[in-house]
């Protein structure tokens, strides 16, 4: 498993994304998703490249939340390719997506982005569940 450390989360705020094509079962469905916008689809898949993991279909986007962090919840990045029982599985642009139940509850429609901007480069998380975040960007609470 290879961690991703580019990870801040902007703001609360989710913009109009598309929807994801579910893949799993259980909660996950077009109407309740996690989505991935275009840069992020294109840093993901460098990323991969880089890893030297884009074409091995076995492989996916981990994202998941843990505790921690000065808001409590912070979140996860990996890639993977071991999918567990109850994993919530979702393809958005290409992208296969994949998060654990308890994290999925913190995460429903929330958009993966990334920005290589001024104000701060990384991927971040647009999340309509989160209430506040830190002054660091990096935590969350609901």
């Amino acid at each position: 498993m290879q961690t991703l450390n580019t990870i801040t989360e902007k703001n609360a705020q989710t913009t109009a994304f598309s929807k994801a094509s579910p893949v799993g079962e259980g909660l996950a469905g077009a109407e309740n998703s996690i989505f991935i916008s275009d840069k992020a689809r294109a840093k993901v898949i460098q990323l991969m490249t880089d890893a030297g993991v884009v074409n091995d279909p076995s492989y996916f986007l981990r994202v998941g939340v843990v505790g921690g962090g000065c808001s409590g919840l912070s979140y996860k990045m990996d890639f993977d390719n071991e999918i567990k029982p109850m994993d919530q599985v979702f393809e958005d642009k290409g992208v296969k997506v994949v998060t654990d139940l308890k994290s999925f509850l913190y995460l429903v429609n929330t958009e993966l982005d990334f920005s290589d901007g001024l104000n701060g480069k990384g991927f971040y998380f647009n999340n309509p569940n989160a209430s506040r975040s830190c002054g660091c960007g990096e935590s969350f609470s609901v």
